[in-house]
C-alpha cells in the first residue's frame, strides 16, 4: 500500500520550515547550498528530502518551478557522500532519466552546481548528446557515480555494454515524468527496467499525476509515500498576475507589436505559438519595427537550443519566441496514443518532435512575462507555459491573446482558474484597441513583407548557419570541398526587408494616455535641439539631417586644435 503525505501551506509561518542544516546534509553539500543562495528550502525540497534521506521511494507531485531538480539531487549526493566511506571500488550509484536532452543537461548543470565543494568525490556523467556511443563510451567505463540521460539514450549503451547496472544501482530518479510515455519512451522504459536489480530506491518527480504517472509508478516504486502539497499548481495572485485579450487572429500582430514598442510590457519576455513556422512569421513581423528577438527551434542541435536559452538567460536577448510542440503529444488520449501504431513510430523517427517541449522544464532564468500568442489547448499547457515566469521569489506577468476559435478553451481554464473567493485569476486586460488604431497602417505594411517565401528563407537561413559549424558535417566538408562551395555560393537569402523608418513611434501615434511618458519627453528634446540648428546625438541614424552649416560649426568646435583661443595677459 502507497502511503500518501501532504505537505504543509505555504501561507504557514517560516518557524515551521526545517532548513537545509537541519536536515543533517554533508558540510560539503551545504556549503555548495550556501553559494548557491538558497536560504531555505521550497515547500518540496522541505517535504521530499528528509524522506528521501530514510531510503523511502517517493512520487512527488509538484508545480513547475519548485525546485523538484534540487529535491531529488540533494538526497542523491548525500547519500553518495555517505556510501563513499566504505566504498571499495567505483561504481554508478544513480542512474537519472529525463524526457529531453536539454533537460538533461539542465540537470547535470544544477548537479555539478551542487556538487562544486565534493567534485572529486562525486563524479556525474551526461550522455544524452547527439555523438557516438563509442564517444561516450570512455566516459562510462570510469564508472561515474550519477549518469545522467534519456531512457532510448541509456538503453542503447546498456546494450552495447557501455554500462552495468546490475549490481551497483541504488537509486533511480525519472525526471518529468508525466511526459515521458507522451514522448513515446514506454517501450525503452520497460527495457531499461530490465538491466537494473530487483532492489533500488526510486524517485518520481512531476508536475502533474497523470494516467502515464500512474503506469510508471506501478513500474518502478515499491510502496511508495505520494506527495501532494498543498499548494496551487501556479503562483499566488501577489506574487503572479493573468490576464486574457480578445481579439482577431490578425489584431494579434498589431497588438503584440503595440505592447512591446509603446513599453507596456518590458523585461525579458517569452512568447509562445503553436508551431516553428508561426515563430518565425512573428520573428520577422518584429523585425520590421527593429524588435530584436530570437526563435527558439526545435530543428536545430540540442547545443545550439541549449545555447539560445544560455543567451537568453544572460540577457543578450530580452525577447524569445517558443514553440510548444508538446502539446500535440500531451493532448492525446491515452487511447489514441496506444492505438495509433504508425503514428508513434513516425514520432520515434523524428528526434525533434520526440524530445522537446519548450513550455516543459527548461530552465529559463528571470522571465518577467509570458505571452500566450496563441492560446493554449490544455489546462496542462498553460499551466506550464505560465509557469515559466513567476518562479521562487520573483515576480511575474501573464498575458494570454484569445481569438474567436480558442474561446472553449479559455472557458475551460478560467474555471480551473477559480480562487477562493470564488472569482477567476485571470482577468480582461483593460486595453482599448481604438487606441491603437494609428498602428494599424504600420502593422498592415509589416505583414505584407511577411510571406511565405520569406519565413521558408529565414528557416533555410538558420539551418544553413547550423550546417556551417556544425561539427559532424565538418569532416564530410574536408572530404567533399565542392558540397561546401555549391553551399556557400547558393543564392542569398533576403527573408524579409525591413525599413528604417518603422522603427521608431512618431509622436503623434502615440496614445493620449502615454504621451507624459518618455517618448513625448523625447520627441520634444529633440524640437529644442532642431530649432538651435544643432544635432542630438539619439538622431544619429534617424532620418534627422544635419545642414552643412551646422555639421562645420559642430566640426569646428570639437576640433581641439581650430578651437584653441590664446589670451593675451593684461600685464603685458
Amino acid at each position: 500500500m502507497a502511503t500518501s503525505m501532504k505537505g504543509r501551506k505555504t501561507s504557514e509561518a517560516d518557524k515551521d520550515v526545517t532548513y537545509f542544516h537541519e536536515m543533517g546534509l554533508d558540510d560539503r553539500l551545504l556549503k555548495a547550498i550556501a553559494q548557491l543562495g538558497w536560504q531555505k528550502p521550497t515547500l518540496i525540497q522541505e517535504q521530499a528530502i528528509p524522506l528521501a534521506l530514510e531510503g523511502k521511494d517517493l512520487l512527488a507531485r509538484a508545480r513547475t518551478g519548485s525546485g523538484k531538480t534540487a529535491a531529488y539531487a540533494i538526497p542523491v549526493i548525500q547519500r553518495i557522500l555517505n556510501s563513499k566511506q566504505t566504498a571499495r571500488e567505483q561504481t554508478v550509484k544513480a542512474l537519472i532519466l529525463v524526457p529531453s536532452k536539454e533537460l538533461s543537461k539542465q540537470a547535470h548543470k544544477n548537479i555539478k552546481e551542487l556538487t562544486s565543494s565534493c567534485s572529486r568525490e562525486v563524479k556525474c556523467a551526461e550522455v544524452s548528446g547527439q555523438v557516438d556511443l563509442s564517444a561516450q563510451r570512455p566516459l562510462l567505463m570510469e564508472k561515474p557515480d550519477i549518469v545522467i540521460g534519456t531512457p532510448s539514450r541509456l538503453l542503447a549503451h546498456l546494450q552495447a555494454k557501455n554500462l552495468s547496472l546490475k549490481d551497483s544501482i541504488e537509486m533511480l530518479i525519472i525526471d518529468e515524468a508525466d511526459l515521458l510515455f507522451s514522448f513515446g519512451y514506454e517501450d525503452d522504459v520497460k527495457a531499461l527496467l530490465g538491466y537494473l536489480p530487483k532492489i533500488y530506491q526510486a524517485f518520481l518527480m512531476s508536475a502533474t499525476l497523470s494516467d502515464e504517472v500512474k503506469a510508471l509508478k506501478k513500474l518502478v516504486l515499491h510502496n511508495p509515500i505520494t506527495l501532494k502539497l498543498e499548494e496551487s499548481q501556479l503562483p499566488d495572485t501577489d506574487q503572479l498576475t493573468q490576464f486574457h485579450i480578445k481579439c482577431p487572429d490578425d489584431e494579434k500582430f498589431l497588438l503584440i507589436y503595440t505592447l512591446l514598442k509603446l513599453g507596456l510590457i518590458q523585461g525579458n519576455t517569452l512568447i509562445f505559438v503553436n508551431s516553428i513556422d508561426r515563430c518565425y512569421r512573428l520573428k520577422l513581423f518584429l523585425e520590421q519595427f527593429s524588435i530584436v528577438s530570437c526563435v527558439l527551434n526545435s530543428e536545430l542541435p540540442v547545443n545550439s537550443r541549449c545555447h539560445i536559452v544560455d543567451q537568453f538567460n544572460s540577457g543578450l536577448y530580452d525577447i524569445i519566441i517558443a514553440s510548444d510542440e508538446s502539446i500535440s503529444i500531451a493532448g492525446q488520449s491515452q487511447h489514441q496514443r496506444t492505438s495509433n501504431t504508425k503514428f508513434k513510430q513516425k514520432r520515434r523517427e523524428r528526434k525533434s518532435g520526440k524530445e522537446y517541449g519548450v513550455s516543459r522544464g527548461i530552465d529559463f532564468q528571470n522571465v518577467s512575462n509570458v505571452i500566450n500568442f496563441d492560446f493554449p489547448p490544455t489546462v496542462e499547457s498553460y499551466i506550464h507555459r505560465v509557469g515559466r515566469t513567476a518562479r521562487a521569489d520573483h515576480q511575474g506577468t501573464a498575458l494570454s491573446f484569445v481569438n474567436e476559435k480558442e474561446m472553449d478553451c479559455l472557458a475551460e481554464i478560467e474555471d480551473f482558474l477559480v480562487g477562493e473567493d470564488g472569482s477567476c485569476v485571470m482577468k480582461q486586460y483593460q486595453f482599448k484597441m481604438s487606441e491603437i488604431e494609428g498602428f494599424r497602417y504600420r502593422a498592415q505594411d509589416a505583414m505584407r513583407a511577411v510571406t511565405r517565401v520569406a519565413v521558408r528563407e529565414a528557416r533555410m537561413k538558420e539551418l544553413k548557419a547550423e550546417i556551417f559549424t556544425s561539427q559532424k558535417l565538418k569532416s564530410y566538408f574536408e572530404d567533399n570541398p565542392r558540397d561546401l562551395q555549391l553551399l556557400r555560393h547558393d543564392k542569398v537569402l533576403h527573408p524579409a526587408k525591413v525599413h528604417a523608418e518603422m522603427k521608431h513611434v512618431p509622436e503623434y501615434l502615440v496614445p493620449k494616455s502615454l504621451r507624459t511618458g518618455t517618448i513625448l519627453l523625447d520627441n520634444k528634446k529633440k524640437k529644442r535641439n532642431r530649432k538651435r540648428g544643432g544635432r542630438d546625438r539619439a538622431d544619429k541614424g534617424r532620418g534627422f539631417k544635419e545642414s552643412a552649416a551646422a555639421k562645420k560649426r559642430r566640426k569646428h568646435n570639437e576640433d581641439p586644435l581650430k578651437s584653441f583661443k590664446y589670451k593675451r595677459s593684461s600685464a603685458t
